[in-house]
């Protein structure tokens, strides 16, 4: 059992705060704690490890963020975490670190007990004991089951990514009538239709983009648009996802339908429908689920 001050846990979630606010796209929990790590000094307590061998500075970080969630600062999805509107407002309010984790600790309280107020001035941090370790454990596990998808697929080349796409739009009910092979394409990676002779509109037209970490900007958006008639519908699959004013370009299209996938959007359905897909979809990318013991009262 140890404890770590509210000053000291607030001045890492401020540190922590402050990266997060200028990704509004958010960013994977492991990058952000080590980014915190590489801007703070550690204390000898912090750089210790307890003995589940997790280093005791990213156990006090990722318990204080479930004060923050609680609180409706911030946003935990698949392993990435967002700072929200009420995150930014309380960044800017509560610049003194010790009332920042303190207002966290007390919208918690609110919350989970209906306005018990915290009673000390020290946050207890404890490897076995404490009334987080279920919500940690349990987010723990999802970020590292996502991570270890989403590098599944960035490990695919293009055309195995694209063949994917391909089987999840059967899976999905379409009749896929064409996949792109190797080479030039025309913009265009996927036909598919509503039924089987491709007699009843509209047409789908599939782009598919398997990038690390380049977003499709909307150049490249109007580019595919431009390709689509007026019976077409277009999807756009990309891994890297969609800068701001794709996503807007996409929105605010009043002559043409264009739907757009990012590695959430594809991986989100890939889980829908995958008793749908067939044994050969299935093998190339095999799920299995595990229950947990769900964290939320």
């Amino acid at each position: 059992m140890a404890n770590v001050t509210h000053k000291r846990t607030g001045e890492l979630l401020r540190v922590l705060f402050e990266i997060l606010i200028k990704k509004p796209d958010g960013l994977p929990a492991r990058e952000a704690i080590e980014q915190v790590k590489s801007k703070i000094q550690l204390t000898e307590y912090e750089k210790g490890y307890f003995e589940s061998g997790r280093q005791r500075f990213e156990q006090i970080i990722r318990f204080a963020t479930v004060d923050c969630t609680k609180a409706g600062w911030l946003v935990k999805e698949k392993g990435t975490w967002f700072v929200t509107e009420l995150g930014i407002e309380a960044y800017k309010k509560f610049t003194d670190p010790e009332q920042f984790h303190k207002e966290a600790v007390r919208l918690y309280r609110i919350w989970k007990r209906g306005g018990a107020q915290p009673d000390t001035d020290t946050v207890e941090i404890d490897d076995g004991e404490t009334e987080n370790k279920v919500i940690v454990t349990f987010e723990s596990a999802e970020e590292q089951a996502w991570t270890e998808i989403e590098e599944f697929i960035k490990s695919k080349n293009p055309y195995e990514f694209q063949n994917m796409v391909g089987d999840l739009l059967t899976a999905m009910g379409y009749y896929v009538a064409w996949i792109s092979p190797p080479g030039k394409d025309g913009g265009i990676d996927l036909l598919a239709w509503n039924d089987p002779l491709g007699t009843k509109p509209p047409r789908i037209k599939v782009q598919v983009k398997r990038y690390s970490d380049q977003k499709i900007n909307v150049d490249t958006l109007r580019s595919f648009i431009a390709l689509l008639g007026d019976d077409d519908v277009g999807i756009m699959v990309s891994t890297s996802g969609f800068t701001k004013d794709a996503e807007a370009e996409a929105r605010t299209q009043e002559k043409r339908k264009i739907t757009l996938i990012n590695m959430r959007n594809f991986i989100d359905l890939w889980v829908k429908f995958y008793d749908k897909l067939s044994d050969s979809a299935r093998s190339k990318m095999p799920l299995k689920q595990i229950w947990f013991l769900s964290p939320d009262k």
